[in-house]
């Protein structure tokens, strides 16, 4: 039983085999051609948080694949009081052939996954959101081709985007920067096991912007305050603001640089318009890319390759 909880329940050949599906995925979805390679299969979405991209891309990619879709808050699934953890996992994950979960804890997804008998997707937990990273370093491939020699600076708040970024930066031997406010990095405990678990992990830490970006081959944000932090959002904006990608600091770093943002994003916030439309940007091939990755990852994970 494969389960996506983190990105190191996946290693380095894991992670190419699923975004050369989701890239061979996308050209036959480009040419028209919808395989129905998930013909019955069943897709369960149980989500404490709200979403745009993660909960229509899966339902999307299903649904072109051949399969169904259906969706629960987890009020509606009986998280909330109603039922064990227990009792749902092992209900949910008879009647469904991968579980797509949204929620707060980490731990929470770790659990269901141990319980249920079939493949459990962190769709997003405060802690981890590996699909948007996966999704991410497919549309970086789709860019840039080769990403051994390529530099991500992500700016912004050490979060969960930023933490799933840097493990797939350190198993594709991308070389990142993540450049914070001094209180709001990426921790030592993160970092120390991230570099045990991969030693060749080119992962730097920065606090100034500027000298950050200054050969970045991609700058990457994310909103400041995330879900469950909007009692911070004004305290936070006075912190980053010197964080705000914006036409100064994309001219600090090399013309050739991208621009990414995992979305929502607050326009005039963590971003500017000038940034978010410029013609460096490359947001919404990747929100796109989202659809595609999922295509990928469910028929990795429901269509294992023999040998």
């Amino acid at each position: 039983m494969k389960h996506l909880t983190t990105l190191y329940d996946l290693d380095r050949a894991d992670i190419v085999e699923i975004l050369e599906t989701s890239a061979e995925l996308k050209q036959k979805f480009l040419a028209g051609e919808r395989p129905a390679l998930l013909q019955g299969r069943m897709l369960a979405q149980l989500f404490d948080k709200p979403s745009l991209r993660t909960r229509v891309s899966f339902e999307a990619a299903m649904i072109q694949l051949g399969g169904g879709v259906t969706f629960f808050s987890s009020k509606e699934a009986g998280l909330q009081g109603r039922e064990s953890l227990a009792d749902v996992a092992r209900v949910l994950g008879s009647y469904s052939d991968v579980i797509v979960m949204r929620t707060f804890s980490q731990s929470l997804i770790e659990d269901f996954a141990r319980l249920c008998r079939c493949p459990v997707i962190n769709g997003l937990s405060d802690d981890f959101h590996p699909c948007q990273a996966l999704a991410d370093v497919l549309t970086l491939r789709e860019v840039f081709g080769d990403l051994k020699k390529k530099r991500l600076v992500y700016v912004g708040d050490g979060n969960n985007v930023a933490a799933s970024l840097a493990i797939i930066a350190a198993q594709l031997k991308l070389s990142m920067t993540v450049c914070t406010p001094k209180d709001y990095a990426l921790s030592d405990e993160f970092l120390v096991d991230l570099k045990k678990r991969i030693p060749s992990a080119d992962i730097a830490t920065s606090n100034d912007p500027k000298q950050a970006v200054a050969n970045a081959d991609v700058i990457y944000t994310d909103v400041w305050a995330s879900m469950g932090q909007e009692a911070e959002a004004d305290k936070r904006q006075q912190v980053f603001a010197p964080y705000q990608v914006n036409a100064e600091l994309l001219a600090a770093a090399p013309r050739h640089c991208r621009f990414m943002h995992c979305l929502p994003a607050r326009r005039g916030i963590e971003v500017t318009d000038d940034v978010m439309d410029s013609p460096h940007s490359i947001v919404f091939q990747q929100a796109e890319n989202r659809m595609h990755l999922a295509k990928g990852l469910m028929v990795w994970l429901l269509q294992p390759k023999t040998a």
